[in-house]
């Protein structure tokens, strides 16, 4: 069997990692990333029509575990793109929350060490590798079309879009889900939260002083 390390020009293939089990399928002459949900660099290549991104089994090392519950794969451990910690990351949130000026729906994520603050105002907004993609990651752990995010108006909805890797919800694989508030998305190895802000209350004038005649 013929086993390689991330940063390993591949070309087109599947290729499974020696650690959990996840397989990652790439496109082309890409380079073979890190895992994505474990972070181990060494793989072995995997036939496409016999591999299983998610198999059930528990993860050696940090006891994730991915385990299929009705037409949903649930996911715990996933390794984001970004070595951020949870609590830094919603005081980064809530910081850009504060920032945002204008009512409606946004997306924000990090990348390169960037802040990025997406507002969704059209009706499709389109994340993936392809130059056409209105949030583009050049990265081999996304698709070229991967995600979509709809506007109607009954809600937002994030809608995985044949993606290789898939679209996860709250760390719930996902064919298609309606968004709330806070809610984060995790497409290939980049984590994006949807933000839905409200009208911001106006200040109050402050009371006029009085003035009494003597």
């Amino acid at each position: 069997m013929e086993t390689l390390t991330s940063g390993t020009i591949t070309g087109a293939g599947s290729f499974r990692c020696q650690h959990c089990d996840y397989v990652l399928t790439l496109l082309g002459s890409d380079t073979l990333t890190d895992c994505p949900r474990c972070g181990s660099e060494h793989f072995a290549r995997a036939s496409l029509f016999s591999a299983e991104r998610l198999d059930g089994r528990r993860f050696r090392g940090d006891g994730a575990r991915a385990r299929r519950t009705g037409d949903e794969d649930t996911l715990a451990g996933h390794r984001s793109s970004e070595a951020i910690s949870q609590p830094q990351r919603e005081v980064l949130l809530a910081q850009t929350r504060e920032r945002i000026e204008r009512p409606g729906e946004y997306l924000v994520y990090e990348e390169s060490g960037e802040w990025r603050t997406v507002a969704l105002t059209r009706e499709w907004t389109r994340i993936g590798r392809s130059l056409a993609a209105d949030v583009r990651f050049d990265d081999p752990t996304v698709s070229r079309r991967h995600a979509l995010i709809t506007r109607q108006p009954d809600g937002v909805r994030v809608l995985d879009d044949r993606s290789l890797n898939g679209v996860f919800v709250n760390g719930a694989r996902v064919e298609g889900r309606t968004l709330q508030d806070g809610d984060e998305i995790l497409v290939g190895r980049y984590r994006l939260s949807f933000l839905s802000v409200a009208c911001k209350p106006e200040m109050e004038p402050a009371p006029s002083a009085r003035h009494t005649a003597d």
